[in-house]
């Protein structure tokens, strides 16, 4: 392997360990501590801890080495493998907290009344650390390996499994921990999965500006002198009319709005646009590689 190919694997594999560090820490230090819950197998791993005290690294361990092994001989080596290194992270910095935690060296965030606040921080962290994972390519195995190996074998959709599985665990944990509690992972849930969106998506968030118009070159050309965009021009066939035309295609920042809209009318008061969210947005002018 030259280093090249070294270097991606290396650049791969630690925003993925540092994704899982993030996620082990905001499950033993809100989620466990305050008797909250989570989906999947991980879920699974918190209730075996609730009910029988059960280490959480070594479950997911044990829980994940069959997925793991099963997942590898339906879905093929190379759509597994990130999700091995992924479950091999989880385990080691759940084994880490654990340890640092159980030596005092880090004291869990308790409280008896203030829910709200842990499930807000318990989002977060555990979609700070998801996000980062899933924006990266990998997982942290679970469920996520069994939704693909229904999904090849019965064209089941992942996300109605997954939904399932969490569903089922979280019904499961109603017989270890209060009803006020489960109400409470489904806020932090909630915070999580924003979270996550938030960061696969980019922070960086621009609008997107589709004008259909007969004046659509002059138009392009005063946003490309005035505006300094980039601005795509795409030939069209009105349906009704069947007249050939252009579309202008162009990305702006959100501060850009209101300049290119009064640019478009101003050419062309009749002006058709469409206004379209977008997200991390690579280029010349918005984020660079």
């Amino acid at each position: 392997m030259n280093k090249t190919k070294l270097w991606d694997h290396v650049k791969a594999v630690l925003p993925l360990m540092l994704g899982t560090a993030i996620y082990a820490f905001g499950l033993l230090y809100f989620i466990i501590p305050n008797k909250l819950m989570e989906g999947g197998v991980t879920g699974i791993t918190i209730l075996l801890n609730y009910a029988f005290g059960i280490s959480p690294s070594l479950s997911n361990l044990l829980l994940n080495i069959p997925l793991f092994l099963l997942g590898w001989r339906i879905l093929g080596g190379k759509q597994i493998v990130y999700t091995g290194i992924g479950i091999a992270s989880l385990t080691f910095f759940l084994w880490l907290f654990e340890l640092l935690i159980n030596g005092n060296w880090i004291a869990p965030f308790i409280t008896e009344h203030d829910y709200i606040l842990v499930s807000l921080y318990a989002g977060v962290t555990l979609g700070a650390g998801l996000g980062i994972v899933f924006r990266f390519g990998g997982t942290t195995g679970g469920s996520d390996i069994i939704a693909r190996i229904l999904g090849r074998k019965y064209g089941w959709s992942m996300g109605q499994v997954i939904l399932f599985i969490d569903i089922v665990i979280i019904g499961l944990s109603l017989f270890y921990i209060k009803k006020e509690n489960i109400l409470y992972t489904l806020v932090a849930v909630f915070i999580a999965s924003r979270v996550i969106d938030f960061i696969q998506e980019g922070a960086y968030a621009a609008k997107a500006f589709t004008i259909i118009s007969d004046h659509a070159p002059t138009i392009a050309d005063i946003i490309t002198k005035e505006m300094d965009r980039g601005v795509t021009l795409i030939p069209a066939i009105g349906a009704y009319s069947q007249q050939a035309k252009h579309m202008v295609y162009c990305v702006v920042s959100r501060q850009e709005i209101r300049r290119l809209h009064n640019i478009a009318k101003s050419v062309d008061p009749r002006a058709f646009i469409i206004i379209s969210d977008v997200h991390d947005v690579h280029g010349e002018g918005f984020k660079e590689e």
